[in-house]
C-alpha cells in the first residue's frame, strides 16, 4: 500500500508540474531563510572553535551606577581598575580576563596605511579563548608584566600588511600602530566571534599611557571563565554581591553600583531590551525569535493550504472513485498528507542545499568579515522538523475536507 501511495504521489507531482514547482519554491525560500538565520544565531550565541568554552563563560561589559534617589542612571564600559580590584579575585572563576573593546587604529607598514580593528588584552584572554596559532606564539604573562611592545595578527591582516610573504616569515617583523612600533610575535586564524573579533592584539601594558590602571570606568570588558557550567549561577551571584562593595570615583553622586555577569545571549538581550536584574532576558529574546519564526512559517503554510486545496479539488473525480470502491476517509487523508509530506521533504532537501550555498556565498562575499559557519546536524534537524510541520500544516486541512466529500458529488467534480 505504501509503495502504491509513493507511485501515485510521483505521478501526481509530474502531472501537475506548475503546482509542484510553486509549492517547492515556497518551501525552499522559507526554509533557506529560516536555516540561514538559525545557523547565524547559533554561530553568534552558541559558538564553537575559538569560543568553544562559551558554555562556562560569562562577561561583564557595563558598570551600572544609580543616584541615591534612583532618578538618574549611568551605564559605562568597565575600567581596568574595576576588573583588577573587584573581578580578578572572584572565587568561583577559574580565570578572569580584561580586554578592551575593539577600536579602529592606523597601522603603518612600508609606506602604506591600513585601518585595522585592535584590542589590548591580558594574558588570561589567551587562556580563555582557544585561538588557532598559525605561526609564532601568543602573549605570555611575562609580556604583559614587562610591557613589551609585541602584537599578534590574524591571518587576513598578516596577508594584507605583508603581501606575498609567508605566514611564518611575518613573525619577528615590526609594524607601527599609531606611531608606536610593535613586534609581531604570532599569527592566528581569523575569528568572527564577538569576544575574539579583532585584526591585531597587543598586551594591555603596551598602551602608551598607564592611566588606565586607575580608572573605574573606561573601555574594557571582563571575560569570566567558570570551573564548570554548574558554577555559572554561583559566579553570577558572586558578581552581584561584589558590586555592592564597588566604589566609583564619585561615590556621593553614584552610591549604588550594579554589575551583571551575562552569557553572550543574555548580554545581547540586556542591551536590546534594556533589562535590569539578574535575568538578562535571553530566554525572552529566544521566545520572541521562535514566535517570529513560527509566524514566518505560518504565512507560507497558509498559502500552501490554498494551493493544495486547488490541487486536490482537481482530483475530486479520483477521490470519488476511491470512496465508491470503499476507501475510508482516514485512508484518503493518509494518502494526501503523505503526498504533501513527500513534497515538503523534497523541498527541505533542496532548501538545505540552497542554505549551504547561501552560507558559502556569505563566507566568500566579505559582507560579514571572517564568517565561518556550518549547517551542523542540529540545524539539519531543525530543517527536517520544519519541513514535516509544513507537510502537516498545509496538507491535513485540505486532505480532510476532500476526504469528507460525498462520492456522487465527487464523481461529478462538485466540492
Amino acid at each position: 500500500m505504501f509503495r502504491h501511495y509513493l507511485l501515485t504521489a510521483c505521478k501526481v507531482f509530474l502531472r501537475r508540474k506548475l503546482f509542484t514547482a510553486i509549492n517547492l519554491l515556497c518551501i525552499v525560500l522559507t526554509l533557506v531563510i529560516l536555516l540561514v538565520v538559525t545557523a547565524l544565531l547559533e554561530n553568534a550565541f552558541y559558538p564553537t572553535g575559538v569560543e568553544g568554552k562559551s558554555p562556562r563563560m560569562l562577561q561583564v561589559m557595563m558598570i551600572e551606577a544609580h543616584t541615591a534617589d534612583g532618578n538618574s542612571t549611568s551605564r559605562t564600559p568597565l575600567g581596568y581598575k574595576a576588573i583588577a580590584q573587584y573581578l580578578k579575585p572572584l572565587k568561583n572563576a577559574e580565570r578572569v580576563s580584561a580586554v578592551t573593546i575593539p577600536e579602529t587604529v592606523s597601522v603603518y607598514q612600508e609606506g602604506r596605511v591600513s585601518e585595522l580593528m585592535m584590542r589590548h588584552a591580558d594574558a588570561d584572554y589567551w587562556k580563555i579563548l582557544a585561538f588557532t596559532v598559525l605561526a609564532g606564539r601568543l602573549p605570555t604573562p611575562d609580556d604583559d608584566a614587562q610591557g613589551r611592545p609585541v602584537a599578534v595578527l590574524n591571518a587576513a591582516s598578516a596577508a594584507r600588511l605583508f603581501p606575498g610573504i609567508a605566514t611564518g616569515a611575518v613573525v619577528g617583523r615590526t609594524v607601527s600602530v599609531g606611531g608606536q612600533p610593535l613586534q609581531i610575535i604570532g599569527v592566528v586564524d581569523n575569528a568572527l566571534q564577538l569576544n575574539a573579533y579583532a585584526d591585531i592584539w597587543a598586551p594591555i601594558s603596551s598602551l602608551p599611557s598607564s592611566n588606565y590602571r586607575s580608572q573605574m570606568t573606561g573601555m574594557f570588558t571582563a571575560l569570566l571563565l567558570a570551573h564548570s557550567p554548574a558554577d555559572l549561577p554561583r559566579l553570577k551571584r558572586e558578581v552581584e554581591q561584589v558590586a555592592a562593595t564597588v566604589q566609583l570615583d564619585d561615590p556621593r553622586q553614584w552610591p549604588i553600583v550594579r554589575l551583571w555577569a551575562d552569557s553572550k545571549l543574555d548580554l545581547f538581550a540586556r542591551m536590546l531590551l534594556q533589562r535590569d536584574g539578574s535575568d538578562g532576558g535571553g530566554a525572552t529574546l529566544l521566545a520572541g525569535v521562535a514566535a517570529l519564526m513560527l509566524l514566518f512559517m505560518l504565512l507560507p503554510a497558509l498559502n500552501l493550504v490554498n494551493l493544495n486545496m486547488g490541487r486536490i479539488l482537481e482530483r475530486s473525480a479520483e477521490i470519488g472513485v476511491r470512496k465508491a470502491f470503499g476507501a475510508t476517509s482516514l485512508q484518503l487523508v493518509g494518502q494526501l498528507v503523505l503526498e504533501n509530506v513527500l513534497l515538503c521533504l523534497a523541498g527541505g532537501a533542496l532548501g538545505l542545499l540552497c542554505a549551504k550555498g547561501v552560507l558559502l556565498w556569505l563566507e566568500g562575499s566579505g559582507l560579514i568579515p571572517y564568517l565561518h559557519v556550518e549547517l551542523d546536524l542540529a540545524v539539519f534537524g531543525y530543517g527536517l522538523l520544519i519541513t514535516l510541520v509544513f507537510g502537516l500544516m498545509s496538507g491535513v486541512i485540505p486532505a480532510w475536507k476532500m476526504s469528507r466529500l460525498d462520492p456522487v458529488h465527487a464523481l461529478k467534480g462538485v466540492a
